[in-house]
């Protein structure tokens, strides 16, 4: 089976481009500069930020090592792929993207960065469309993927 160039996002390649073009926004929107959080905020806005980035952090982890070599930017399963239900997959379907997101919202709190959260939406936005391309060729390719769809949420625990 041939592969299309890169460019023509026969694999989706393009998500992955501006997944990353949006993860180099939200790590240097701060530097624009926040008025901060009205008080009382600010402590509190900085703890759920903190916690949202730990949770983040440790769910995009979990999701990576469960994943192993199955791992893939793109929104294509690799050719040898499984499919991983274990781990955190037994919660979320797309554990690393829900760990990222969770990341990207906490850095706009802890950084009072409007900007940020603004941006962290945007990859809400993305990563829903991603997984949406994604979800389809996994169950294209494993017949108990709908089965799997309908039990277990799509980036966070008991939410969404």
């Amino acid at each position: 089976m041939a592969c299309e160039p890169w460019w023509k996002n026969g694999r989706g390649e393009w998500f992955v481009v501006a997944q990353m073009v949006l993860f180099g926004l939200i790590a240097l929107a701060p530097l624009a500069g926040a008025p901060g959080w009205p008080a009382p905020w600010g402590p509190a806005a900085r703890f759920a930020g903190l916690s949202f980035g730990l949770a983040g952090g440790l769910l995009a982890l979990a999701g990576i090592i469960a994943l192993g070599r199955n791992l893939s930017a793109l929104p294509y399963p690799k050719d040898d792929a499984e499919l991983v239900e274990r781990g955190p997959y037994r919660f979320v379907r797309h554990p690393i993207y829900g760990g990222l997101l969770l990341g990207a919202f906490g850095w706009g709190l802890l950084t009072n960065s409007f900007l940020t959260l603004a941006l962290a939406a945007a990859l809400l936005v993305l990563f829903e469309l991603k997984t949406r391309r994604e979800e389809a060729q996994l169950a294209r390719r494993f017949p108990d993927y709908a089965g799997y769809r309908r039990r277990v949420r799509k980036f966070f625990p008991f939410l969404y």
